[in-house]
């Protein structure tokens, strides 16, 4: 046809294709190829932070922040087709947690110090990345670590003792095999809601076009632009206030809600997450130890890893403890095994049954929580927003959080028993004579 104007092809000199990435290079943060073993270089923050603590000077936080942008980003190992990003925080665990363990198996006094302050830096550092809103894999890989540490450590300096047979070496490893297939089933979707408004993008994009057209002119069949502009900037109260959206006791068919982060309609008990920066039906909480939330998708799987670690921890205790104290019950020896500190082997087994110990405490805390908020139905997001709201009434030293739910529901009940004539707890089977 006349007056169509064929498309131009470029050349290829003006879109220079770009040359495959080796094993060891990679595209920097700005966007440049760099090498690994380049990881030194042309660090001026680096430079910057060094001068300042050899001339004993403070650094500043904003030095600081810079310095671990940077060492993350240069922090690769080789890979096909180029170098791949390492998270840093997965490294500590796997230099810091034998080294502590061993320490702490010298002496008695070091190994209260050791496993003392252990727990305390975990939750500095859960704080600290919690209020940060960000996400790390440092206690996934704590977690997936001490698992294998123990293990290792059971097979070096526990079998070759005699006193375990394969049978229960067998039944150990089958639980320890159990718990990855948990942690894999919980790591999963937890149920996010997805947008769905690139099914919509197509009518949205028109419906703009109409608008800029139009002007201030209400288009006919769609909401106008003021309408549409205070949907927009709505906020519900729990995105800035952490008010909650309903309330405890509200039934699975509760009023929806509108996500401005998602931009999405969520439905009842739904909540958006500050770390994954996504909406997660029935939300129950954000768990560090599986970098992941839990929610209504993966619940099952997360409370089936609480219960399968629980058991084959005490039982891997419980043999440990009969092998290095055989003339004690395990509760005595787990509180007094005189001369275990005079063989190396022995203290350091001494040594991670404590730290076992510590673990499995703290699961079973976790565990136990997750069992009153079952069955109380209500989840832990939940009792955490009615004790916000001074809602909740705490009950048994503080284990149980009475959110309203059950006398919520046992009062609409009665109501509507009463407006029946039926006595709420009036069985049908005593009416037979």
């Amino acid at each position: 046809m006349k007056g169509s104007v064929k498309p131009v092809k470029k050349t290829k000199a003006e879109e220079p294709e770009l040359e495959p990435l080796c094993c060891c290079e990679y595209i920097d943060r700005n966007g440049e190829k760099n090498h690994v073993a380049a990881c030194l270089c042309d660090c001026q923050d680096l430079d910057e932070g060094c001068d300042r603590w050899i001339t004993c000077k403070s650094v500043q936080p904003e030095t600081c922040e810079k310095i671990m942008d940077t060492i993350s980003d240069r922090l690769r190992i080789p890979w096909l087709r180029g170098a791949k990003k390492v998270n840093i925080s997965i490294l500590p665990p796997l230099f810091l947690l034998p080294v502590f363990l061993r320490v702490a198996s010298w002496h008695f006094l070091l190994g209260v110090v050791v496993l003392t302050s252990l727990p305390m830096l975990a939750l500095w550092y859960y704080y600290l990345t919690h209020r940060r809103k960000e996400q790390t894999l440092f206690f996934l890989s704590l977690g997936l670590f001490s698992l294998g540490y123990m293990y290792y450590v059971f097979l070096q300096e526990v079998v070759p003792k005699g006193r375990v047979g394969p049978t229960r070496l067998a039944l150990l490893t089958c639980g320890l095999l159990l718990i990855l297939f948990a942690l894999y089933r919980a790591k999963k979707n937890p149920g996010y809601l997805r947008n769905p408004a690139h099914n919509n993008r197509a009518l949205s994009d028109s419906h703009v076009e109409c608008l800029n057209r139009k002007g201030p002119e209400k288009t006919k069949g769609f909401p106008s632009a003021d309408l549409l502009g205070s949907l927009n900037n709505r906020a519900p109260k729990d995105e800035t206030k952490d008010s909650p959206r309903t309330s405890a006791g509200s039934p699975a068919k509760g009023r929806e809600d509108w996500c401005t982060k998602c931009q999405l309609v969520r439905p009842a008990r739904a909540w958006h997450c500050r770390i994954c920066g996504i909406c997660v039906r029935r939300m129950d909480h954000h768990c560090v130890w599986i970098n992941s939330c839990v929610g209504e998708s993966n619940h099952q799987a997360f409370i089936l890893a609480l219960l399968v670690f629980l058991l084959t921890s005490v039982y891997g205790i419980t043999l440990t403890l009969d092998t290095i104290c055989t003339d004690r019950s395990v509760f005595t020896a787990l509180f007094y095994c005189p001369g275990v500190y005079a063989d190396y082997s022995s203290a350091l087994c001494f040594t991670c049954v404590w730290y076992s110990v510590i673990i499995t405490g703290s699961m079973a805390y976790i565990f136990l929580i997750q069992l009153i908020n079952i069955s109380y139905n209500v989840t832990e997001r939940e009792v955490q927003q009615a004790l916000r709201q001074k809602t909740g009434r705490r009950m048994l030293c503080g284990l149980i959080v009475d959110t309203g739910q059950y006398n919520r529901g046992f009062l609409r009940n009665w109501h509507q028993f009463s407006t029946l004539g039926v006595h709420p707890f009036h069985h049908p089977a005593e009416d037979i004579v």
